[in-house]
């Protein structure tokens, strides 16, 4: 085995170390539950300093690719990261007596268009006549197209923005990696990220999005292979990329082929900014998510994936071997909601009652000293002096909202919590003094106001 692994690297940082043994664990060569030699004989073989090897070994740990049993050795396991390790399991809040739930991040139930005529109309149609057929139905594609920032070389239909994220991690990242991410970012990515054994790095983000000289340093340090971004409504901020923001992100891009952008955009048609996308000036490298289950329905379990060909076809060719498409039916159903006008109406009213909401909470928050940004969508991040005792204090007026920390890639230099603003209908102003007082604000009589950009954001 000692053989077999030292003839698999060719790259003797701990990175390349790392990425060699689990290309190995992935072929099947290093086989669950086989033990793996020690690191003084692997550091031995390959001619390099124990230290090396250990930190390769803890990278394939934090992945979940290897377990350490002690003086027993490290073995090869199963990929899985327990539940409990899972940014996304830690957004729940504290939720034992809680009477109103924000820590969601869900639209509004009565604010999604209706689905019964959709239905309806739908019902009676024969979708499929071949297991052979392809993954989107034509009107559908052409629909999207249409509606797509940039002309785009292949479109795909999968089963929600984070299917899409997931498949698209499996066919452009490989263990050992470097993938860049604003910072704070959504924690369900970082969890698909570090699941594939990838080293996410944060990138700051302003008032306009990330930002672009860090991201120029970033991808100087550390030759990524992938940047993962929400064009707008990013979750948790709310902040959207101007069309500025995208051509000077697109400029540092240029300069460096091989990385290939991954845009987010999950709030779609409830989003008041424009869509962007840095396809616009990059369209060979730039794979972009169009989601709808904010704006349309999280029921209907559907994305749209677009990119280039040789992403979005081995995307399409892998799901032929598992569910294959996604439903034609639901498929249709949103094809007939894109193309309604009583659907495009009520999407559109959705979008200026969240807006009236954001800007509602946030005048509160102001006239209680609180610091917070909801720029757009559904989302609002409080600046707060405590974490857990913030989530505590509002936990005693029965309130649940989620814990910043799942959303940082590196500490923000603030703390912070998220909340579901989108969720809430009335009582502004009471709301706006517990969180205020719960965040550690200042009085009302103090004078402060919140400020439009977090400390800690960058």
């Amino acid at each position: 085995m000692l053989g077999l692994i030292a003839g698999a690297v060719d790259d003797r940082s701990a990175r390349g170390i790392a990425a060699a043994v689990s290309r190995l664990v992935t072929a099947g060569e290093l086989p669950v539950g086989a033990r793996l030699p020690t690191v003084r004989d692997v550091a031995r073989e390959l001619g390099v300093s124990p230290t090396t090897v250990s930190e390769a070994w803890r990278s394939l740990t934090r992945a979940g690719a290897i377990q350490t049993r002690g003086r027993s050795g490290s073995f090869v396991t199963t990929p899985a990261l327990p539940r409990q390790r899972l940014r996304y399991a830690q957004l729940g809040g504290l939720l034992q007596g809680v009477v109103r739930d924000f820590s969601t991040g869900v639209p509004d139930h009565d604010l999604l268009p209706n689905l019964t005529e959709s239905l309806k109309r739908v019902g009676d149609a024969r979708l499929t006549t071949s297991y052979l057929e392809g993954p989107v139905l034509p009107p559908l594609e052409a629909a999207l197209r249409r509606r797509w920032p940039y002309q785009v070389e292949q479109l795909t239909v999968v089963d929600g923005a984070l299917d899409a994220l997931d498949r698209v991690t499996a066919t452009v990242v490989r263990f050992g990696d470097h993938v860049l991410v604003e910072n704070p970012a959504f924690p369900p990515v970082l969890d698909l990220l570090e699941a594939a054994g990838a080293t996410v790095v944060g990138v700051p983000i302003d008032e306009h999005g990330m930002c672009p000289d860090a991201l120029g340093e970033a991808l100087k340090t550390y030759d990524p292979v992938a940047v993962f971004l929400q064009p707008r409504a990013h979750n948790p901020t709310g902040v959207s990329l101007t069309a500025r923001r995208v051509s000077e992100l697109a400029d540092v891009l240029a300069a460096y082929p091989e990385v290939t952008i991954v845009e987010d955009d999950h709030a779609g048609d409830i989003a008041t900014a424009p869509p962007v996308s840095l396809g616009t000036r990059l369209p060979d490298r730039t794979v972009h998510v169009a989601g709808f289950s904010k704006s349309h329905g999280p029921d209907l379990r559907l994305a749209a994936l677009g990119g280039p060909a040789a992403v979005i076809t081995a995307i399409a060719d892998r799901r032929l071997l598992g569910p294959g498409w996604s439903s034609r039916l639901l498929q249709a159903v949103l094809l007939d909601l894109l193309t309604s006008a009583d659907a495009i109406a009520q999407i559109a009213a959705a979008r200026d009652v969240y807006a009236q909401r954001r800007a509602a909470l946030l005048t509160a928050l102001a006239a209680h000293g609180a610091t917070a940004v909801s720029a757009d969508g559904i989302n609002l991040w409080l600046t707060v002096e405590d974490q857990q005792m913030a989530m505590l204090a509002l936990a005693a007026h029965g309130i649940a909202v989620a814990p910043g920390a799942p959303f940082e890639v590196t500490p923000l230099g603030a703390d912070h919590v998220r909340v579901t603003v989108g969720l809430i209908r009335d009582d502004f102003d009471s709301l706006a003094q517990i969180l205020a007082s719960a965040a550690g604000a200042p009085s009302r009589a103090s004078g402060n106001r919140s400020r439009p950009h977090p400390r800690g954001w960058r």
